[in-house]
């Protein structure tokens, strides 16, 4: 079976064909074409990894704004694993910190759905871009000051 068939059969034996080819230096024999899109698909993952911690970070600061009288150490404890595994990632990626900002824009109004959701404040109460600066968003020591709506 070609290897072009056998990623459709069985990705993992796939895999580990290319793998045994690259280590063997038979590199006519590999499956470029989907290797190339495999390797592209593991940097995306990292991406996709900085925006979801976004997401979740956003979320989180915008409930600690927005819902001042239900703050918890679940809350507190979200927000410092976030900044902590993004800080993380970006010391691992660094080619990823220019893309912060896009990344906080992108996530700003899933976090906003998610917040006016979660803490029943109508999404036209929130700021309508992102009110945190990328520095406060990644600033471990920065909580934003209640901004009770109610």
């Amino acid at each position: 079976m070609k290897l072009a068939q056998l990623y459709e059969k069985d990705y993992h034996l796939w895999a580990e064909t290319n793998a045994k080819l690259l280590r063997e230096g038979k590199f006519a024999e590999l499956d470029l074409s989907k290797l190339a899109e495999e390797v592209e698909d593991m940097a995306g993952s990292q991406r996709r990894q900085l925006s979801s911690r976004l997401d979740s970070l956003l979320l989180h600061l915008l409930k600690w704004e927005f819902q001042p009288s239900f703050r918890s150490g679940s809350w507190s404890a979200t927000i410092d694993v976030q900044r902590e595994a993004i800080a993380r990632l970006l010391r691992k990626n660094p080619s990823l910190k220019p893309i912060v900002d896009g990344e906080v824009a992108d996530s700003y109004p899933i976090a906003l759905l998610g917040a006016s959701g979660e803490t029943g404040v109508p999404k036209k109460l929130f700021p309508k871009t992102c009110p945190y600066t990328k520095e406060q968003i990644l600033d471990k020591r920065f909580f934003p000051k209640p901004n009770p709506v109610r």
